[in-house]
């Protein structure tokens, strides 16, 4: 059986995908079916949007069988389903400060289907939000806490033939550290780690836009210290973004990683505060220049770490940000140079298809991880 075939095998079908817009919604829905249209082809499944006129209407639309995405609008009756109905993914196209419901105390575990917001990515939100509603559905996690907070969590992701002893993969998602990423940009590489005999941790956690520097860095410490601790194989951390910094900070402090591995990761903030990437996105993540808070920096970045002492995969995709491309071969060199062992990957791509299971540079990225002398 080919590898394309035994993925089709372990994926359970989705048989249809309802879009829901609510009254009120801002945004053009011959614009919005497009998006649908072209995300449903891409999952395989099938799908439709629809337009809903009152909460009735809605209530009707919940109970749909399959997966459902909840385009809600600015209607308080509308958005007070939100909690009732935990198997919807809910999208505002604008930041909100709506939050989830609360997952419990830390230990706790449960099934990962309650229910989900997405916000403050515009349009393009819809495409992340279908994702992630046939994700969860296809191949279920169960969410574990490790703190009262409600973004402290991961959803863990087994193979269906468990091993006594397999590997543990912990992904840290990016988003320049602000809230409106989340934990659903990682679905995807979680479900072919764990097809690839994996236990995925996909790991969420307070971001700095909204809690500060230290909640950040605490939070995913606390996260890849949970998943090495009930390890029985080797553990390999990876993150995209602004997630490969994080990881790489954590691999640094944390000697139970053997494997750390940056996709198209921010890896020199000091250069990236200068640079002013992403609108200044590095400054307003440590709270200040790196002239301002200069330990912070010392502490935070990967290229002031080094050597790091764990061996470490950077993957960089050609088509992506320039700076980002000059970051990771940079970093990738002074690396090496401080006797780290390094493997620099780089192919075309974007910054996107490092995280697409499908594309060449991430099946690249397996086949290193897979074949990593543990």
């Amino acid at each position: 059986m080919s590898g394309i075939e035994e993925n089709k095998r372990m994926i359970s079908p989705i048989p249809n995908v309802l879009v829901v817009t609510g009254p009120g919604l801002v945004a053009d829905l011959r614009l919005l079916t497009e998006v649908a249209d072209r995300e449903f082809e891409a999952l395989g499944v099938s799908g439709k949007v629809s337009a809903v006129p009152d909460v009735s209407g809605l209530q009707a639309a919940l109970e749909f069988p399959g997966a459902v995405v909840v385009v809600p609008g600015p209607e308080a009756e509308i958005r007070s389903l939100f909690h009732g109905h935990s198997r919807a993914v809910w999208l505002d196209l604008t930041k909100s400060d709506a939050p989830p419901a609360p997952l419990g105390v830390a230990g706790e575990t449960g099934d990962a289907t309650s229910a989900t917001h997405i916000h403050g990515r515009g349009i393009w939100g819809l495409t992340w939000a279908i994702r992630h509603a046939v994700h969860r559905l296809r191949r279920p996690a169960k969410r574990v806490a490790y703190g009262d907070h409600p973004d402290q969590w991961a959803e863990v992701r087994l193979p269906h033939d468990a091993a006594e002893t397999m590997p543990v993969a912990v992904l840290v998602h990016g988003g320049f550290w602000r809230s409106i990423w989340a934990a659903d940009l990682m679905d995807a590489l979680s479900i072919d780690l764990a097809e690839r005999g994996f236990a995925a941790w996909n790991l969420e956690y307070r971001r700095a836009d909204l809690h500060g520097w230290d909640a950040t860095t605490e939070d995913v410490a606390k996260g890849v210290a949970l998943a090495a601790r009930g390890a029985s194989g080797p553990v390999v951390a990876i993150g995209h973004s602004a997630g490969g910094q994080l990881v790489l900070r954590a691999a640094a402090d944390d000697p139970r990683v053997t494997l750390v591995v940056s996709l198209a990761g921010v890896l020199d903030l000091v250069e990236g505060d200068r640079r002013h990437l992403s609108s200044g996105a590095v400054a307003a993540a440590l709270g200040g220049s790196a002239a301002e808070v200069p330990e912070v920096y010392r502490s935070s970045s990967p290229l002031e770490r080094l050597p790091l002492g764990v061996s470490q995969l950077i993957v960089q995709g050609g088509g992506d940000d320039l700076d980002l491309v000059d970051l990771g071969r940079r970093y990738a060199r002074a690396a090496q140079d401080s006797g780290d062992e390094v493997i620099y990957l780089e192919m075309s791509g974007d910054h996107f298809d490092v995280i697409d299971r499908a594309s060449p540079i991430w099946r690249a990225t397996a086949g290193v991880i897979a074949d990593h002398r543990f």
